[in-house]
């Protein structure tokens, strides 16, 4: 894959996530909030992110699939062999609550698995991008012209630190359940005292993938684009996003777009 289409994701982030503030940071803006079919929120900040986006990676000739853009027929995208996978804002649920904690995902599936992936937070700029086989790494401050090789030279490489000493786990801030709950009490009585930290949005993964956190268990629905850029980033950094049944590494473009429960990890 040449760097140039890779570069490209780099810049779609940035671009999408300057105007989403835009309107996040607009007194005026009611975000204009709808209901999607699964009853989770879509504000029009997610589609103007989803435009950029797209008419960004449109250039590198590959196809999107975009959780905005999502009703492409299995029969139509059955065959892709390289596409990009994109959530134009993820975590709507802590734009609307205005903590910060949305991102905006864009990853490159290449036969069912992620190889590489960028995720930026908005509120503060920071950047992560990972390709597997080369690294990962995370970025402040960068604009809409970082390349792969910048990010490099002026970032941190990933994991950028030792674990925690105290067992750490993250949470999800919107999506706490029993079976979670159960997880976690496994954890204690196998490591003792056990920190969680909550957190919205894809930045769960990202910090297992920077070792702020050892696991991220996550036993309630996901899609495909919720995961992928941090999947990839995660892979990159040496850790694993997998299955809870069988351990085996999460899969994309699969006729259901639904994940499995999964946990990201470096232990498994």
């Amino acid at each position: 894959m040449h760097n140039s289409s890779l570069n490209s994701a780099l810049s779609a982030t940035i671009l999408a996530g300057r105007e989403i503030l835009k309107i996040y940071q607009d007194p005026t803006a009611d975000f204009s909030i709808e209901k999607k079919a699964d009853n989770s929120p879509l504000t029009i900040a997610d589609k103007a992110a989803h435009q950029v986006i797209v008419e960004i990676l449109q250039s590198t000739g590959l196809p999107i699939l975009s959780e905005e853009g999502k009703d492409i027929p299995w029969e139509d995208r059955k065959n892709w062999h390289r596409f990009w996978l994109v959530d134009p804002l993820d975590g709507t649920k802590e734009f609307i609550k205005r903590n910060g904690e949305f991102t905006v995902n864009i990853a490159l599936i290449e036969d069912h698995k992620p190889i590489a992936g960028v995720i930026y937070v908005p509120v503060t700029k920071t950047l992560y991008a990972g390709m597997v086989g080369e690294g990962a790494w995370k970025g402040e401050g960068m604009d809409e012209t970082v390349t792969f090789e910048t990010l490099k030279s002026q970032g941190q490489s990933l994991p950028s630190e030792t674990l925690p000493e105290t067992y750490t786990l993250v949470g999800s801030r919107s999506h706490m359940n029993k079976d979670t709950e159960e997880y976690m009490a496994a954890r204690r009585k196998e490591h003792g005292t056990v920190n969680i930290i909550a957190k919205g949005s894809s930045l769960k993964i990202c910090l297992v993938a920077e070792n702020a956190a050892h696991e991220y268990p996550r036993f309630g629905p996901t899609m495909e684009w919720d995961t992928a850029a941090g999947h990839a980033i995660a892979s990159a950094a040496g850790k694993r996003v997998v299955r809870v049944d069988s351990h085996e590494e999460l899969r994309y473009n699969k006729r259901e777009l639904l994940n499995p429960y999964f946990v990201v990890t470096g232990n498994w």
